[in-house]
């Protein structure tokens, strides 16, 4: 590398930084300096470790996170005096022995940033509360001129100030293979593609709008973003460690479909995954909503210690939430106080307690009636259940027990009658009586059930003899319904929740986390730097965690789940540290702007579907994605947003998208897990090999959110893809670029034949409509002449191999 090209890289690095911090630097010295902004990053990378919140870890007693310990009680910081400041001092010495940060810590501050701290202190040396933990408030919407959506006018603002302006809208078959992949992760037909330029032609607006409402009422919806969500939920089909044995749990997969096609509020969506089951009457399916946190591994080998992967199990849930609803590493505070951010050993304890006080059963569930289920055209218009509805085994118990209390009803009276008919029924009258009837008279009376004792009622005759011949049909309807109640009992699912046990379980502060050195007793409570649980004489429950979590007074959830939505939307987040709110995270590019969209969120009664309408109709959204010469001089990374990112889809949708290129997709919703095909061997590669029986028929082409998933042996066309493994909450997925990947779009049984059958395609379409199902655009005939050259069966697998099928624009 050139000497000048090393130089202009640099620089263009270090512009992007600024850029993410949120400031343009300036020589100017009276500049004034944010401590949130500016310097609070400074001292969490290079000083909190030794003199931040952790007392047991901090050296000298010197605390620099907060005011008082850098001011108040004789520290450091002379505020307006930097050269009476101990701190100037110590970070400006020549001595290697007083020099901080100590220079075998690995840490060394720049000149900048050295800069910048005795700046700060000059200028007074002001604390801030973090922007995180403040509540988010109504911020004022820019004015900008003929803009008229408020995320235009906050992200327009902020390039004006930069002198840029945002790109133009990008084409109508670019939106809507990028709308149709954002929303339900599918990719549009032709004839879709054609409908929509046509419409936009007249109405762009109109047409736009309307597509938005068709994609956000579609039944595919729950599938895009259920997958999103199960992400984060670390959902999957098996138990993890060596063994991973199979789980059956994916009716809590079809529940959060279910839930997000109906849109339930998201803090409802949250309070039944975490408390179901204590709701007041709770239902089915916020008992299944419990399995959110059964998610976790289980160790199934011989000789393991149960109650170490219980608490493991609780460690897990304890920093999965705090990852998932506060953006917060909590689970660094196990072993001891957190090393950044104000979060205590014992704090982390308590938030322990609240999970550590149920059951981990599984329940039986039985299917009732079958419900229609949507195809790619369908709507879900408010309803919550996918395919088949299903009781609880107390339920279904219950119903069971009703029908037979009605049979013996009817029996009943009879008794004596039916005893006397028995007795003086001859060979020639058995003999006359049907199979059914001879057959429960062989069995003694005693051992008769309510089957046989219907039979012989029904066989003697005696219900028409007495005139009861409407008794006849309700004891013919109730044995059907009792013989239809066994056979459903027969079909039950099982799947895995969550139930508070009735004696609450103790909770000790564990020294360095070990769970065989309990200290001090803890009850459940939250963080002092968050808002409070509210008054109560009890003890908290699960349920009142879940509604403080989304509480409004709550600073953190709103952002949060906004920041990763729009993170979704344009491939990074507005703090792209989405798992990381904290002093050790990234500030916001826009801060008014995630502001605005966690108080439209929580707002907007918590609708996910009416936080991405907003964001999916506005001009940000739908500009184009092409680099610009004037943007990737001042922006290289796009942060200012001045153009739409390119985005390679994710593993799921590659296959997706293949799939409805071949014309072989499934648009069945819901069911249990399939098996599609993959590279023999695969199953061999962990400890045990497990059975891979392949689906026939539509399941082998269901959409690959309805694959199976091993945590240990995942199918290598996900995993190259950069799927999740399960074995941990997944907020953010990476999104890396090999050549196994195009190996795999080449080779990979299941693209093999997906190319098979899209050769098909291109003998009885052609190669040009081949080409607008994978890319929604009409080739150029360049493109068509390059791929002229080969014969159908590789210029259906040139076709899913480009760039461009797999990458959402």
């Amino acid at each position: 590398m050139s000497t000048d090209y090393a130089m202009r890289w640099m620089a263009i690095c270090l512009w992007a930084s600024v850029i993410a911090s949120g400031y343009v630097a300036s020589s100017l010295a009276d500049e004034p300096l944010s401590y949130d902004r500016d310097i609070r990053p400074i001292l969490s990378e290079n000083c909190f470790a030794c003199h931040g919140f952790d007392e047991k870890s901090r050296e000298a007693g010197l605390r620099l996170d907060t005011r008082s310990g850098a001011i108040d009680d004789g520290g450091v910081i002379e505020p307006g005096s930097p050269q009476s400041s101990l701190l100037v001092e110590r970070i400006t010495t020549s001595d290697a022995d007083a020099l901080m940060p100590p220079p075998d810590s690995g840490k060394e501050l720049s000149d900048e940033q050295k800069e910048q701290l005795r700046r700060w202190i000059e200028q007074g040396a002001e604390y801030e509360k973090h922007w995180a933990f403040a509540p988010p408030a109504r911020p004022e919407i820019p004015l900008i001129e003929q803009v008229a959506h408020p995320i235009d006018r906050f992200v327009q603002s902020r390039l004006e100030k930069q002198g840029l302006t945002p790109s133009p809208l990008a084409a109508p078959e670019t939106l809507i293979r990028r709308l149709s992949l954002d929303l339900i992760g599918l990719p549009p037909s032709p004839q879709e593609v054609s409908a929509f330029k046509q419409a936009a032609e007249a109405d762009f607006r109109l047409a736009y709008d309307v597509l938005v409402e068709h994609l956000l009422a579609s039944s595919h919806f729950g599938e895009r973003w259920g997958r999103w969500w199960l992400d984060q939920a670390r959902y999957a089909d098996s138990h993890g460690y060596s063994i991973d044995g199979e789980r059956e749990i994916w009716k809590y997969r079809d529940w959060v479909i279910a839930a997000l096609n109906a849109d339930k509020g998201f803090d409802q969506f949250t309070i039944e995954q975490l408390a179901g089951d204590l709701l007041p009457n709770a239902t089915v399916e916020q008992k299944i909503a419990t399995g959110f946190h059964r998610n976790t591994q289980i160790n199934m080998e011989g000789g393991v210690d149960p109650e170490q992967f219980r608490m493991d199990s609780i460690f897990d849930r304890v920093a999965t939430t705090g990852n998932v609803w506060l953006g917060l590493s909590i689970g660094c505070a196990q072993c001891h106080d957190h090393k950044f951010d104000p979060i205590s050993q014992e704090e982390y304890y308590r938030l322990f307690a609240f999970l550590n006080n149920q059951r981990e059963p599984s329940i039986k569930l039985y299917p009732v009636t079958e419900a229609p289920v949507d195809s790619r055209e369908g709507a879900v218009s408010g309803g919550s259940r996918i395919g088949t509805e299903y009781i609880d085994e107390r339920e279904m118990e219950s119903r069971k027990q009703a029908v037979e209390h009605a049979l013996q009803a009817v029996i009943t009276p009879f008794a004596s009658a039916l005893a006397k008919w028995e007795e003086q029924l001859d060979k020639i009258g058995r003999d006359a009586l049907s199979q059914e009837t001879q057959a429960a008279l062989k069995i003694v009376a005693e051992k008769r059930d309510l089957r046989e004792q219907s039979q012989l009622l029904l066989g003697s005759g005696l219900l028409v003899a007495n005139g009861s011949g409407n008794a006849e049909a309700e004891l013919r309807r109730l044995l059907d319904e009792r013989t239809r109640l066994l056979s459903e009992m027969a079909r039950g699912v099982s799947t895995m929740v969550l139930e508070e046990l009735a004696e609450r379980r103790p909770t000790h502060i564990l020294i360095k986390g070990d769970f065989t050195r309990p200290d001090a007793q803890v009850t459940p409570g939250t963080p002092a730097v968050l808002h409070p649980l509210p008054a109560s004489d009890d003890l908290p429950t699960r349920l009142e965690l879940a509604q403080w979590l989304v509480d409004d007074a709550n600073p953190l959830t709103a952002r949060v789940i906004a920041n990763r939505i729009w993170q979704q939307l344009f491939g990074r987040g507005i703090v792209e540290t989405e798992n990381d709110f904290g002093f050790q995270g990234s500030i916001p590019t826009h801060p008014a702007l995630l502001d605005w969209l966690a108080l439209e969120l929580r707002d907007d009664s918590w609708s996910l579907k009416e936080l991405l309408r907003k964001i999916v109709t506005s001009h940000t959204y739908m500009q184009r994605s092409h680099v610009r010469a004037d943007l990737a001089g001042v922006d290289p990374n796009n942060l200012l947003l001045g153009r739409q990112n390119r985005l390679r889809l994710d593993a799921e949708i590659i296959r997706d998208v293949a799939l409805v290129a071949s014309g072989l997709f499934s648009a069945k919703v819901g069911g249990p897990p399939v098996y599609p095909p993959i590279p023999e061997g695969v199953m061999s590669q962990g400890q045990f090999k497990h059975p891979w029986k392949t689906s026939a028929g539509e399941n082998r082409y269901r959409r690959a959110l309805y694959t199976f998933a091993y945590r240990v042996t995942p199918p290598p066309s996900l995993n190259v893809f950069d799927a999740p493994d399960g074995l941990s909450s997944c907020t953010r997925r990476i999104r890396s670029n090999t050549p196994l990947q195009a190996l795999t779009l080449l080779n990979d049984p299941a693209f093999v034949e997906f190319a098979e059958e899209l050769e098909k395609r291109i003998e009885r379409e052609g190669l040009e409509q081949a080409f607008v199902y994978c890319t929604a655009r009409k080739p150029t005939e360049t493109e068509l002449r390059l791929l002229e050259q080969l014969d159908a069966l590789n210029q259906a697998r040139a076709l899913l191999n480009l760039d461009e099928t797999i990458t959402r624009e």
